[in-house]
C-alpha cells in the first residue's frame, strides 16, 4: 500500500535559507613546502554550501518565546554552488514548493546566494538577513567613531531600530548624509562602501511589511546547522578528502532528513538526537 501525500488545507509558505562554511582538506599533503617555491599557497580550506528549507506554519515558538522549527529539509554539499543548486531545489520541491503559496529567502549578502535564488526560484522573494545588515551599519559607525564606543552606541541603537521598524530608505539617506559631511580618507571610503551594500540590497530590507505574517528577518536556521556542522567536521586532527567529506554529508544529510531508512530498510533507528 503506497503512503498518500499529504494535501494542504490552508495556504502555506516555504522558507528557503543559504549560507557557507569552511572544511579543511588535506590537499596535496607534504607538499606544503615544495608548493610555496613554486609560488603556489597551499590550498587547505574549501567551501561546503548549506541550506534549509522549511513551511511557515512548521515554525512555532516554546514556552519561552523562543523560534523551533518542526519539521525542516537539509542540504550540505562540498560539490559547491552547482550542487547546492540542484539539491537545494529537489529538498524544496520535496517538502511542498510546489503546492506553495509563495516562498521567501532570507541570506546574508554574498552575490552567489542570491544569483542561485535568481535561478533557481525566480519567484520567490528576497530578504537581507537583518542582523547581517545591523552588522554593515555598526561597520559605518567605528569608521566613523573609531574605538569611541559610547558614541557608536548612541548613534547606532535608534538606526536599528528605524531600519527594522520604519524605512530602509531613511536609513540610506542618513548614511549618505553623513558620508557627505565627512572629509576624504579612509572613513568617508569605508562608509560609502557601506552606502553601496545598502543601495544594493535595499529591496531585500522591507522587514516592517512582513511582520503581520510572523516570518522570520533572520537566517538564524542555517546559521546554526552550519554551526553544527562544523563541530562535526572540524574537529581536532581532522583532515578530509573532497570524496571523503562529500560521503559523509551526504549520509548526514539522509540522517537528519530522517531518510535514513532509504539506505537501510532493516533498521527503524530515525532520531537525530541518537546519531
Amino acid at each position: 500500500m503506497h503512503p498518500q501525500l499529504e494535501l494542504p488545507l490552508e495556504p502555506y509558505h516555504m522558507i528557503i535559507q543559504m549560507d557557507a562554511w569552511n572544511i579543511r582538506e588535506g590537499d596535496e599533503w607534504g607538499r606544503s613546502a615544495a608548493l610555496r617555491r613554486q609560488g603556489r599557497e597551499p590550498e587547505r580550506w574549501h567551501w561546503i554550501c548549506t541550506g534549509t528549507v522549511f513551511r511557515l506554519d512548521r515554525r512555532t515558538q516554546t514556552a519561552g518565546g523562543r523560534p523551533v522549527i518542526s519539521e525542516r529539509g537539509l542540504v550540505a554539499t562540498r560539490t559547491g554552488i552547482e550542487g547546492l543548486r540542484e539539491q537545494l531545489h529537489a529538498e524544496a520541491l520535496r517538502r511542498g514548493l510546489g503546492q506553495a503559496a509563495g516562498a521567501l529567502i532570507i541570506a546574508d549578502g554574498a552575490v552567489w546566494i542570491w544569483r542561485l535564488a535568481d535561478d533557481r526560484f525566480p519567484q520567490a522573494r528576497q530578504r537581507l538577513d537583518f542582523y547581517h545588515a545591523v552588522q554593515h551599519q555598526a561597520a559605518v559607525g567605528r569608521a566613523v567613531f573609531g574605538e569611541d564606543k559610547a558614541r557608536l552606541k548612541a548613534w547606532l541603537r535608534p538606526l536599528v531600530r528605524q531600519l527594522k521598524n520604519q524605512s530602509a530608505v531613511r536609513v540610506i539617506r542618513q548614511l549618505e548624509a553623513l558620508q557627505a559631511g565627512l572629509p576624504a580618507g579612509a572613513a568617508s571610503a569605508a562608509v560609502a562602501r557601506e552606502v553601496n551594500y545598502f543601495h544594493e540590497h535595499q529591496e531585500r530590507m522591507n522587514y516592517r511589511a512582513e511582520r503581520p505574517a510572523h516570518e522570520p528577518i533572520g537566517s538564524g536556521a542555517v546559521e546554526a546547522t552550519c554551526r553544527q556542522m562544523q563541530c562535526r567536521f572540524k574537529r581536532p586532527g581532522q583532515f578530509w578528502s573532497q570524496r571523503g567529506d562529500e560521503a559523509l554529508l551526504c549520509l548526514e544529510m539522509f540522517w537528519r532528513n530522517d531518510r535514513w531508512h532509504l539506505l537501510f530498510p532493516h533498521t527503524s533507528i530515525s532520531d537525530p538526537a541518537r546519531n
